[in-house]
């Protein structure tokens, strides 16, 4: 499936993308958890895509005149490898398909020599809108570009290219994504049917963690979202600790990781009896959900698809009751309805004016009524074909 073919091919085509030029990426490093133990470490998407190296403090050297890369490996200590080991280099080599692996020293000596040859070098800056994030960046890649710039006259962000790039999924990609959703969809069809026995937030996501892991699963492709009864108006709820309320609904977030590419998945679920309100506030989102998919197809614009949703949604609140002023709008529906999915359970799509062959994106409708305790979300990942779409998790029920 995923191998150093793959991971070739996506060097040569953003040496293609960036006319022949100069490109130096990193790794993420590691982030603190607390005192001297780390985060577990979740690497930089555009570097593994380019030489699948799933470590940290890595950095690879792609030279499109000479077409050449080479990988840099970290500088570590004896306690560091004791600790934490490290790659094997005739590993790293198999994984990425590049012969040569460098140290820091050697690599930094090579760029010097290189910015002789090229005044221009491309690297990965800050993400497509950071200065809204609410969290702080991996410093790896910007420790990079400052080291870069001391060493060439001009550094440019090639993140628009990669993303470009990254947004039409390959067939290997597509198979990978796939194999996530199915045991994606596996998994909730297993949690659906042991519901009426759990109790609490956290045992509905250690039935997911577990069947995921217990089928090679990487993991959780993200935090899992498990959010019963007032909960689930909270978007990004992870506390996932409360009790399973009956007569409320429950919305779970989640998706596996296989091979590098995630699921994203939503259901909104029944703990108990739905009262008649929680019944029409699903059914609201379930209706949108159909008709906001069935939109889709090449050539559709952006902007449109937009606009139509915008009306499906205001639709959906003011059947409900719901939308007695402008403002209610996003009062009840506070979230964008599709992203990219891909490496990234967020994957950019390099901002498209319209979607192509080849995209994958969620749709995911939601309403959330705070002051009723209601919260619903319904989400499937569809996949843009040359006709038209796939729905790649149709075969998970959207129901109660």
């Amino acid at each position: 499936m995923i191998d150093s073919k793959f991971h070739a091919n996506n060097r040569q085509r953003i040496v293609d993308a960036i006319a022949g030029g100069l490109l130096v990426l990193s790794a993420n490093g590691q982030m603190q958890s607390s005192n001297d133990s780390v985060f577990r470490f979740k690497q930089e998407a555009n570097f593994w895509w380019l030489t699948g190296i799933d470590q940290p403090d890595w950095l690879v050297i792609i030279d499109g005149l000479q077409n050449k890369s080479w990988l840099v490996s970290p500088q570590m200590s004896d306690v560091q490898q004791i600790f934490n080991g490290s790659l094997q280099f005739d590993v790293a080599r198999k994984i990425s398909g590049i012969d040569k692996v460098v140290n820091y020293d050697e690599a930094f000596i090579m760029l010097r020599d290189l910015a002789k040859q090229h005044s221009l070098v491309y690297t990965a800056g800050d993400l497509f809108n950071s200065e809204y994030f609410n969290f702080t960046l991996n410093p790896a890649p910007h420790k990079l570009k400052l080291k870069l710039e001391q060493i060439f006259n001009n550094v440019q962000d090639c993140n628009l290219e990669l993303a470009q790039l990254r947004a039409i999924k390959q067939p290997d990609e597509i198979k990978a994504v796939k194999q996530a959703i199915k045991l994606t969809i596996e998994a909730f069809k297993n949690v659906k049917q042991k519901l009426p026995e759990l109790k609490h937030e956290y045992q509905v996501e250690a039935e997911f963690s577990y069947y995921f892991r217990s089928n090679g699963a990487d993991g959780h492709a993200f935090d899992p979202i498990v959010a019963c009864g007032k909960n689930a108006c909270v978007l990004h709820y992870h506390e996932n600790n409360a009790s399973l309320k009956s007569n409320n609904l429950v919305v779970m977030d989640i998706g596996a990781q296989i091979g590098g590419y995630s699921a994203d998945i939503s259901r909104t679920y029944a703990v108990g009896k739905p009262n008649q309100r929680q019944i029409a506030v699903h059914q609201a989102v379930q209706s949108a959900h159909g008709q906001i998919i069935d939109l889709l197809h090449p050539g559709l614009k952006i902007t449109d698809y937009e606009k139509q949703v915008d009306t499906i949604m205001q639709a959906a609140l003011h059947q409900l009751n719901l939308l007695s002023s402008p403002d209610d709008y996003r009062r009840y529906f506070p979230h964008s309805v599709s992203h990219g999915l891909g490496v990234d359970t967020h994957d950019s799509l390099g901002r498209p004016n319209e979607f192509l062959p080849g995209m994958i994106i969620t749709v995911e409708p939601g309403i959330y009524i705070p002051k009723e305790g209601i919260g619903v979300r319904i989400e499937d990942d569809i996949l843009i074909t040359n006709t038209g779409h796939q729905n790649l998790s149709a075969a998970l029920p959207t129901g109660l």
